[in-house]
């Protein structure tokens, strides 16, 4: 019993497959008065009356090519653009991988810019709470002297690091 299940599934696939790319054929006349069979749409020059039959919409959706699902109508543009050769095709996608690394590079200049301008502003944020503390405040001299701030200076600096955060905003 298990085997003739098994001959009947695979004979119901087989069928299923013959079916469905007879779905969608076209049958026309050309203009020497030979009959055309194809699974593609005739040329745009065959008239409407000598196309013999055609899938109808549904059958049409079942066929699938390269393009994807199609539904048996076909622009002028598709039937005069030759297919693209290999080295085209090549020549697409490496300038289109081109932009796209120019993209991502661009990007990640951006974000690294960002993150810089993130990282000065917390330190002049940072400088200028402690200028605002009352602190003593020291720097090293041409020398390598440590001098402390006088009030002229802090004030001084205080101005340089509150303009550097109110850049920031």
């Amino acid at each position: 019993m298990n085997t003739v299940f098994w001959k009947q599934a695979a004979f119901f696939m087989a069928a299923l497959c013959f079916a469905t790319a007879a779905l969608a054929q076209y049958i026309w006349v050309d203009e020497k008065g030979v009959k055309q069979f194809s699974d593609v749409p005739p040329p745009a020059s065959v008239p409407n009356n000598r196309i013999l039959k055609q899938p109808t919409p549904m059958q049409a959706a079942f066929r699938a090519d390269d393009s994807g699902a199609q539904t048996g109508a076909s622009t002028e543009a598709d039937k005069s653009a030759p297919p693209m050769t290999l080295a085209e095709k090549n020549a697409d996608f490496l300038r289109r991988r081109n932009k796209q690394m120019e993209k991502d590079k661009k990007a990640a200049d951006e974000a690294k810019r960002k993150a810089d301008t993130a990282k000065n502003c917390e330190h002049a944020r940072s400088y200028a709470r402690n200028l605002e503390s009352g602190q003593r405040m020291a720097r090293t001299d041409k020398n390598g002297e440590r001098v402390f701030l006088s009030d002229a200076e802090r004030a001084r600096e205080l101005q340089d690091a509150k303009h550097s955060v109110a850049d920031c905003k």
